[in-house]
């Protein structure tokens, strides 16, 4: 392991029940995850009794929270905002109570019939408000570069970090959403390293099937390693998302494993095993 990466990830890949989340995540010798669905119902929901309860559990674990993972930004632009601000009030209560600065947002959905650019305007007047409240509040947004919203490839990201430019907004980067979009994630790299705040560990093939970090066409490692030289310190998280893929036969896993096709605590394994080898290869250098 690298001592500036902090290794966190989504458990609810190992499961729904959180104490499985959190058995999990330790026995995996981790010391963080970023809650995203427990309790039956996305994290910002939550109410004030079951963070106070998952507070709880989590302090009987040892576990701590590198972002929360949030949904906040993944609604249609032609959604109603004001609603969408309250979720994200209480997003940032839980944040607050939970012990952490940073929430993951999106960068809104654009409606198939729709160009990115004829709603470029709205996306960065809504992040902007969104940014603000983040500012007063003091915790940090960080967007992460998903399929089919405005912030889905490198110059779009760019356009909104660039435009709002706060302390208050952070750049998440996902290879295996980069490649899904048909991007290249070294030249997605170059444009978005000076803001890369948070890393989420998701490689993918050509064709978009996730792989565990290394296998795919993401450059993983190549771009850790120059993240690291420009002094790079923070939180990876794991993201699986592992269905069946090429090579998966080839790790030391079990027949039950190859028969689930949804995620489970041996497929998480694999996706944590494969970074850690990875960051040892970096340590090593």
């Amino acid at each position: 392991m690298h001592n500036r990466i902090t290794l966190t990830g989504f458990a609810d890949e190992i499961d729904k029940d959180i104490m499985k989340q959190l058995d999990g995540i330790k026995k995996l010798g981790m010391q963080y995850f970023d809650p995203r669905n427990l309790y039956g119902k996305t994290v910002s929901f939550l109410t004030e009794e079951e963070t106070e309860t998952l507070a709880e559990e989590m302090e009987k674990y040892g576990i701590k929270v590198g972002s929360i993972g949030s949904k906040i930004g993944k609604i249609s632009i032609d959604d109603d905002f004001e609603e969408h601000m309250q979720e994200l009030e209480n997003t940032i209560r839980i944040a607050k109570r939970l012990g952490t600065k940073y929430i993951r947002i999106f960068s809104f959905r654009i409606p198939p019939e729709k160009k990115p650019a004829a709603c470029r305007e709205m996306v960065m007047d809504r992040m902007k408000k969104m940014v603000a409240l983040a500012e007063k509040e003091g915790v940090i947004l960080l967007h992460e570069n998903e399929k089919a919203i405005y912030g889905d490839i490198a110059s779009r990201c760019l356009d909104i970090l660039e435009t709002v430019q706060s302390p208050a907004l952070g750049c998440i980067f996902d290879p295996a959403n980069f490649i899904q979009c048909g991007e290249d994630c070294e030249e997605a790299f170059a444009k978005l390293a000076p803001f890369i705040t948070y890393l989420h560990i998701k490689d993918a093939l050509a064709d978009g099937t996730v792989v565990p970090a290394g296998m795919g066409i993401g450059h993983v490692q190549e771009i850790i390693e120059k993240l690291l030289n420009m002094g790079f310190s923070g939180f990876a998280s794991l993201e699986p998302h592992l269905g069946k893929f090429e090579g998966l036969e080839n790790l030391e896993i079990t027949d039950d494993m190859m028969q689930l096709k949804e995620s489970n605590f041996g497929k998480f394994k694999i996706a944590h095993d494969a970074f850690v080898d990875m960051l040892k290869k970096v340590s090593a250098k």
